[in-house]
């Protein structure tokens, strides 16, 4: 089928696959923000880890973000799914309607699976809303930052529930309260969508570690991701697809807050004390060990089924900033009471979109947006701008977050009149652990490539390769024309077309 839009852009057309039931198939694990050099300490530190085995045996490479302007995972990865970058696809948040990007752009599963290849997705970025044949995947569970907790096949609508639930609550600070109601539901179906006793022990474990230590509640980040990982490995064991994708954010979620702990010799200045550096030294080592763990699964699935190959991707990776103490954050709490006392949006004139703290997006009606932008741009918060992302169709994402205002008073402005942030739905939260983000985003990640059949030495040195690359390589490796708009493969062409199927 073909696919017509503003000549401004290529027509796609889809055409078959030369897909058989010998052709190579690809697992990618997406390990959110990890850069080499976390993943080389954690094997240096671990040498009978799966990685420390794992990776002789694989072709690696340094990904290298190929986005102009602010490097975010909303940006980053659909530039790896959708091969095009952010000048292109325009896609900066979530929530943002993406019917243009979809229609221009669709994401690589959405590709592969109009070229009949089988397809299964487990939490990729802006997976949701799913595709209107999410019927026709092997299994569909959207990010979780859904709005809704839609799921193909049906049995994993109440995990996706419970995860949503859980996700919402603990944004930045980890609220320790489980939903009950959800969390029932979910546990009656656990079994059956794969979720292992030796992860429930490990919920146990913490659960009961947390009340010796409780600032040990951070670890459920990386429980969740746990959970879902089983949920993961037993759709894609069940149902086979030729490509299936899982996403984990839980390891950048660690070096966000804790790279400081493990690597204090990367900063001029540390304000966070010794009692902190100890507590959270080896949160980012806990994190990856979990990690591992994941990888050596679809390691071992890969051997004992050779025609599946693995790829380890980032969309970028992480690298120092500051460490210093975060007492407070600003958050806008209640955006309804913002948009009506800034710009008099009524409560039926918005609605809220996914996001996570400390943004925060909306979506105003299009009588409201010009008063919403206008607005907007008179905000300041300790004397700064407030930064926001106006998009199409009433879409505005905010950054908030802004760090130890709770006993600045004049802190926020509008127009330049002091407001008090309560007055307007804003509240300095006190941040748990007291950490800053001591790591943030850099062009450089991770690209791993693991194929049980390919037995060749491989290279010592690890190239780099765009993330514009790996879209493309995947069509490439199912025989699905690649798009025009794609960008040729230049080293992952070299290195990998002896091992796959189609020709570019």
């Amino acid at each position: 089928m073909s696919i017509r839009h503003a000549s401004k852009y290529p027509v796609i057309r889809f055409t078959r696959s030369t897909f058989g039931p010998m052709t190579r198939r690809i697992m990618l694990f997406e390990l959110n923000e990890v850069p080499w050099r976390i993943v080389d300490e954690f094997v240096a530190d671990h040498p009978t880890s799966a990685l420390a085995r794992l990776l002789p045996r694989t072709r690696c490479y340094t990904s290298i973000a190929a986005d102009r302007g602010h490097l975010s995972p909303w940006t980053t990865w659909p530039t790896v799914h959708r091969g095009v970058n952010d000048e292109q696809h325009m896609i900066s948040a979530f929530g943002q309607d993406r019917a243009e990007a979809d229609k221009c752009f669709p994401p690589v599963w959405q590709l592969l699976r109009s070229a009949g290849v089988s397809v299964g997705v487990c939490g990729s970025l802006h997976s949701f809303p799913p595709p209107p044949d999410i019927d026709g995947y092997s299994f569909y569970l959207p990010d979780p930052f859904a709005t809704e907790p839609i799921a193909h096949p049906e049995q994993l609508i109440p995990f996706q529930e419970f995860q949503l639930m859980m996700v919402r609550a603990s944004a930045r600070n980890v609220d320790t309260a489980v939903p009950r109601d959800a969390a029932l539901k979910f546990l009656r179906t656990s079994h059956r969508i794969g979720v292992r006793a030796g992860t429930f022990a490990a919920l146990a474990g913490q659960l009961a570690s947390e009340r010796r230590r409780p600032w040990l509640s951070t670890r459920r980040r990386s429980m969740q991701a746990m959970v879902a990982f089983d949920v993961y490995a037993k759709s894609l064991s069940d149902s086979r697809p030729a490509f299936s994708s899982f996403f984990t954010n839980h390891v950048a979620s660690a070096m966000h807050r804790y790279w400081a702990a493990g690597h204090p010799g990367d900063y001029d200045e540390i304000g966070l004390g010794e009692d902190w550096m100890d507590r959270y030294r080896e949160e980012v080592p806990w994190a990856m060990a979990r990690a591992d763990r994941m990888i050596g699964r679809l390691a071992d699935f890969a051997d004992e089924n050779p025609d599946y190959e693995l790829w380890i991707a980032s969309s970028m990776g992480q690298g120092p900033t500051m460490a210093q103490a975060l007492e407070t954050q600003l958050y806008l709490q209640d955006p309804g009471r913002f948009l009506q006392e800034v710009a008099g949006v009524p409560q039926d004139g918005w609605s809220r979109r996914p996001a996570m703290n400390p943004q925060c997006n909306v979506r105003v009606a299009p009588d409201h947006v010009a008063a919403v932008d206008q607005a907007l741009r008179t905000v300041t918060v300790a004397g700064q701008p407030l930064v926001f992302r106006p998009a199409a169709d009433g879409f505005f994402s905010m950054d908030w977050g802004q760090p130890n205002l709770h006993d600045v008073p004049d802190a926020v402005r509008v127009a330049g009149v002091v407001r008090d942030p309560g007055e307007l739905g804003l509240q300095a939260v006190e941040i748990e652990e007291r950490s800053d983000t001591t790591a943030y985003h850099v062009p450089d990640g991770v690209l791993a490539i693991y194929d049980p059949q390919d037995t060749s030495a491989k290279p010592g040195i690890r190239r780099d390769v765009s993330v514009l690359e790996v879209a493309p390589a995947i069509l490439h490796t199912f025989g699905v024309t690649v798009p025009g708009y794609m960008q040729e493969p230049s080293v992952l062409r070299r290195e990998l077309v002896p091992h796959s199927v189609g020709t570019f």
